[in-house]
């Protein structure tokens, strides 16, 4: 499939509820999923921790987006097993260069040390993987994430699967039926701007997560 796989076709398998994975870094081959339960992260229900809150409220790194985009997919694969290869980093190239690719980044001074990217189409933001070489950084960057999906008016925070990691932040698993039924609402919105909003301070994160949650 890698071959022919272009970065349209990945939006459109994206529209149909289905996404691609590779075995490994060095296999060529990729193959298409449709999970029976589907991940997800209700944008109204992201739960911080009191450490999290704590992270947020000393400000001791600062956030981005989209400055080091190819970075933050790199330090996403740099683990001993990923699915993504080299055939997915040009596609997630291609679809960053397009506007369809974000990533959400925690710096230390010039080091990144944390981050999470994933693809926007219409209300739907498809989350594609996080890092963390910090403690909960990873979490950081998710927090800046649903707060710039929720500000910018998306619906839906896909996670393709459900982890223990994510499952503590508030994600909850789903029917394929119900997922294809929010999939469905959120593409006839038009296509939702997630790389130019201001960042918040942390202040004004922990407000508006209370807000929401």
């Amino acid at each position: 499939m890698s071959d022919i796989l272009t970065a349209d076709l990945l939006l459109s398998g994206y529209a149909q509820g289905i996404f691609p994975m590779a075995e490994g870094r060095e296999t060529s081959e990729l193959h298409w999923f449709e999970p029976k339960w589907r991940g997800v992260i209700p944008l109204d229900g992201f739960h911080i921790s009191h450490s999290l809150a704590k992270l947020i409220r000393q400000e001791r790194y600062s956030v981005r987006v989209n400055t080091a985009f190819h970075e933050t997919v790199e330090r996403c694969a740099a683990r001993d097993e990923t699915w993504i290869n080299d055939a997915l980093f040009s596609l997630y190239a291609k679809l960053h260069q397009e506007g369809f690719a974000h990533s959400v980044e925690i710096w230390e001074g010039r080091s990144l040390v944390g981050g999470v990217f994933g693809i926007t189409l219409g209300g739907a933001f498809f989350g594609e993987s996080m890092f963390s070489s910090r403690k909960n950084t990873s979490k950081l960057a998710l927090a800046y994430a649903v707060d710039r999906l929720n500000a910018a008016g998306f619906t839906l925070f896909d996670t393709q699967y459900l982890t223990p990691h994510l499952a503590s932040l508030g994600g909850i698993e789903i029917s394929r039926t119900a997922y294809k039924q929010q999939l469905a609402t959120a593409l006839v919105q038009p296509h939702r701007d997630f790389g130019t909003i201001v960042i918040p301070s942390g202040h004004q994160l922990l407000q508006r997560m209370t807000q929401t949650s």
